[in-house]
C-alpha cells in the first residue's frame, strides 16, 4: 500500500465515528475512500481488535514515526495471511450457501433452473420474456448468504438497463423465465454468479447469492 492510500485511510478513520449529517462535503468523499479502501482489505477478515493494531500501523507510516515492527520479516507475511484469512471465508461461505439453497428449494413454488438457480416467482408477469441477446430493464435487490444488501437498485432510485449477454449465469438464466411485470426471487450458487473469486471485495469466494428482481421491460438488440 503506498503511502497516499495510507494517509487516505489514516483521514477516513479520523472522520468515520460522525454522524453522516455532521460531516462537511470533504469529509463524507473521504470516508467514500475509507469504504473503498475496506473493501480491498476486505480478504483479511479484520476483527475489531485487529484493526486497531492496523490503524496503529496507518498512523505511524503516514506521520512517519519509526515502525514497531521490521517490515523485512513481517511484510512477506502479509500475503500467506491474505490467503488464510481467504481460504476460511470461502469455507464459511461455502457452508452458508448450501444451507441458503436447501432453504430456497424447499419454498413453496421454487423450482430449479440451469446450473442449480433456484427461481421463485413473486409476482406473474403478463409481457413477454426476454431472450440471450436482449437488454432487460430491472428493479433489484442482492443480498449475501447472511442477509447483507450488496446491491439494490431501489437504493439509487432508478432502474438499471442489462444486456443479458453480460450478466452472470444466473441472471441470464432467471431473466429469461421472467415475462415483463413480473418478480421473481433467483438464489445463485457461486459457479452461476462470482466462482471461487468473489468480486470486488464485496462478494466473498464461494458465496450463493440471493436477488429480487423486478422486469420491467425489454429492449431487443
Amino acid at each position: 500500500m503506498n503511502k497516499n492510500a495510507a494517509l487516505a485511510i489514516a483521514l477516513t478513520l479520523v472522520v468515520s465515528s460522525a454522524a453522516a449529517a455532521d460531516m462537511t462535503e470533504h469529509q463524507k468523499v473521504l470516508y467514500a475512500v475509507g469504504q473503498v479502501l475496506a473493501d480491498q482489505v476486505g480478504v483479511f477478515a479484520l476483527t475489531p481488535e485487529e484493526l486497531k493494531s492496523v490503524q496503529q500501523g496507518l498512523h505511524d507510516g503516514v506521520t512517519g514515526a519509526k515502525s514497531q515492527v521490521d517490515m523485512t520479516v513481517y511484510g512477506p507475511k502479509i500475503k500467506p495471511l491474505a490467503a488464510q484469512r481467504a481460504a476460511a471465508t470461502a469455507k464459511k461461505s461455502e457452508a452458508q450457501g448450501e444451507a441458503l439453497l436447501a432453504r430456497a428449494a424447499a419454498e413453496k413454488g421454487a423450482t430449479t433452473g440451469t446450473g442449480g438457480i433456484i427461481y421463485r416467482s413473486l409476482r406473474e408477469g403478463s409481457g413477454a420474456s426476454p431472450k440471450a441477446a436482449d437488454t432487460v430493464t430491472v428493479n433489484y435487490r442482492g443480498t449475501l448468504p447472511d442477509g447483507k444488501e450488496f446491491d439494490s437498485s431501489y437504493k439509487r432510485g432508478k432502474p438499471a438497463d442489462l444486456p443479458l449477454e453480460g450478466v452472470i449465469k444466473c441472471w441470464s438464466s432467471g431473466l429469461q423465465m421472467m415475462k415483463v411485470g413480473g418478480k421473481a426471487k433467483l438464489t445463485c450458487p457461486p459457479q452461476t454468479a462470482y466462482g471461487a473469486h468473489g468480486a470486488g471485495g464485496v462478494i466473498p469466494p464461494n458465496a450463493t447469492l440471493t436477488f429480487e428482481v423486478e422486469l420491467l421491460g425489454i429492449k431487443a438488440k
